[in-house]
């Protein structure tokens, strides 16, 4: 099957290319392995502009369906390959190879790990990445918190809501985060306990979290035993796909493009957090934003080169 385009991805990126795509009459294709991406796990959005509060996931819902009014077909399943043939591109997902003319890149970033013995092991048993997904598992107990900025200050916020106590562990001298999500943590005093230049030097537990082992001391001890650690130090841009069809990374490792979100390859634009544009500065309506150029420069380039890829009927299965 033939499709005009295809996005990969189905975050903020990949749904904002998706409602210009669906406007420019684009037959796209849509294929995300996680749908909604971090914002469908973010709680409550308070910054998206038009919407004074909206939970992460109810907000991509309602992107979600507004493309597929468009005629956008949306694919949940992972894209594990692309490759170039002749003039378009095939991406394989779920057995079957979609033929496109264009492809645009949207698939978000993975969560940083803190490369600790014993963090693999536990992920899920006391290690976790996602504060929204596993915060209510921890109802009145005490948890640590890895990370020094925004995203650690919203994560400890919210956890403050189910735990008794969170301790919010910061390797550099101070924490860094939007005004109104530090007043929102000073507001809940000692429930939240900074420790500032320290890092977890290990996880102890067999077959669950039991205790933390900090670089520093606090009260004397470098053990800290809480029932839960959230990880908060950022994202890796997922571009191995990317790379995998000659498009070229820039020194920080993100997919490079120019301001029309184009890349070194003719037919493929990268958008969202695969993206450095804005530098660290990345959120939902800046992915939006970026999907949106990406998908006009989709549109101009189809209207420049025309239909240009073989036409299959029937999809072709992947051996």
């Amino acid at each position: 099957m033939q499709y005009d385009l295809i996005i990969i991805g189905s975050g903020a990126a990949g749904l904002g290319a998706a409602l210009y795509s669906g406007r420019y009459r684009m037959k796209t294709l849509v294929i995300g392995r996680e749908f909604g991406g971090e914002t469908a796990k973010a709680g409550t959005i308070e910054n998206y502009p038009g919407i004074q509060a909206v939970d992460g996931y109810e907000l991509m819902d309602t992107m979600k369906q507004q493309v597929k009014k468009l005629g956008i077909e949306v694919l949940d399943a992972e894209a594990t390959e692309a490759r170039r043939q002749e003039h378009c591109f095939e991406i394989c997902a779920n057995k079957t190879t979609y033929q496109t003319h264009a492809i645009i890149f949207a698939v978000g970033a993975e969560r940083r790990r803190l490369g600790l013995p014993n963090e693999k092991e536990l992920t899920g048993k006391g290690v976790h990445y996602c504060v929204t997904c596993d915060g209510p598992v921890y109802n009145g107990k005490t948890i640590a918190m890895v990370g020094g900025g925004d995203a650690s200050v919203k994560g400890a916020v919210l956890a403050a809501e189910y735990v008794e106590k969170v301790f919010l562990i910061v390797r550099g001298k101070e924490v860094t985060a939007e005004p109104i999500n530090l007043e929102r943590m000073k507001k809940l005093g000692d429930k939240i306990e900074l420790i500032l230049e320290t890092e977890v030097k290990e996880i102890i537990g067999e077959k669950k979290l039991e205790k933390l082992i900090l670089s520093t001391e606090l009260k004397g001890d470098p053990e800290l035993i809480v029932d839960g650690l959230f990880v908060e130090i950022g994202a890796m841009p997922n571009v191995e796909l990317a790379k995998s069809i000659g498009a070229e990374l820039d020194e920080r490792g993100y997919i490079k493009t120019d301001a029309m979100m184009q890349t070194n390859i003719d037919g493929v634009f990268a958008a969202g957090d695969t993206v450095n544009y804005f530098g660290s500065f990345k959120q939902d309506i800046t992915a939006a934003a970026m999907g949106a150029v990406a998908a006009t420069s989709a549109y101009s380039d189809r209207k420049i080169h025309g239909e240009i890829c073989p036409i299959h009927a029937q999809p072709a299965a992947v051996n």
